[in-house]
């Protein structure tokens, strides 16, 4: 059986199923099919409850993920280790291969994955150029978008652009801060969205051949069931950072300092 693939993000309140982004995908009428694994829905289930435990203290918002218990115990001390099977393994290697791209603002796809994420963001709105004020007002913080990418890499405009693509009702509420109740200067949106994935690759301990942490090797697991974990774990962090910042009635002060 084929099914219609639903695109919505998991609802970390509630543990219910947030349909915001499933209205504009019925509005779209897509006709893309796709087969869902069995296995996808459980990960993404499990993602979204593991942010409930994530909401205390400045950056906890974060901390908290994978901080389930596991039905295999690794040991006492700080780091673990587990025996990934080949194709989890292979999810790695290309997770990382991704991650160790970075931006080149000489690149004609890097040019492109840019322009792309502007339509997203302002599909009504020309862009003067790939060097231009228009970029501050995404929240980058000068007219070149690629100084900021050199703490991350191009992975965090692929994270960009699937958050747009994937659930574009949910990108555009970040984007423009519409809901809740806002301060005066809010954080910029594109600089947060780089940190998310910065903090993320860390926390997952992406970095190492193999992750040793408990949250690594749990999403090595999910990344396993499903190649999207990692950009689909970076839409619930963004979605949960927003929801933390107004927790907080965080201004743009205490962007710096909390949360990057």
């Amino acid at each position: 059986m084929r099914l219609r693939r639903r695109h919505y993000i998991p609802s970390c309140a509630s543990h219910r199923r947030v349909d915001e982004d499933e209205i504009y995908w019925d509005a779209k009428k897509q006709d893309e099919e796709s087969a869902l694994s069995p296995n996808s829905p459980r990960a993404i289930s499990q993602l979204a409850q593991c942010f409930t435990n994530a909401m205390v203290g400045p950056r906890a918002w974060i901390g908290g993920i994978f901080s389930r218990s596991t039905n295999r115990r690794f040991g006492s001390g700080r780091f673990f280790y587990y025996n990934f099977s080949p194709h989890q393994e292979e999810s790695l290697r290309n997770l990382q291969e991704r991650i160790g791209v970075p931006f080149d603002e000489t690149c004609f796809n890097h040019q492109q994955a840019l322009r792309a994420l502007w339509d997203l963001s302002f599909p009504n709105v020309k862009l003067k150029g790939l060097i231009s004020d228009q970029w501050k007002d995404m929240g980058w913080q000068g007219v070149n978008p690629a100084t900021d990418f050199r703490g991350c890499g191009f992975i965090s405009l692929e994270n960009l652009l699937f958050f747009g693509r994937t659930y574009p009702a949910s990108f555009h509420r970040l984007l423009f801060k519409q809901t809740g109740e806002r301060a005066k200067w809010e954080y910029p949106f594109a600089v947060a969205g780089i940190n998310v994935s910065f903090m993320l690759i860390q926390m997952l301990d992406l970095y190492s051949a193999k992750p040793k942490c408990l949250p690594g090797v749990n999403f090595i697991k999910m990344l396993g069931e499903d190649k999207e974990a990692f950009d689909i774990l970076y839409c619930i962090a963004f979605a949960m950072m927003d929801a933390q910042w107004l927790a907080m009635h965080a201004s743009y002060m205490d962007f710096n300092e909390k949360f990057c």
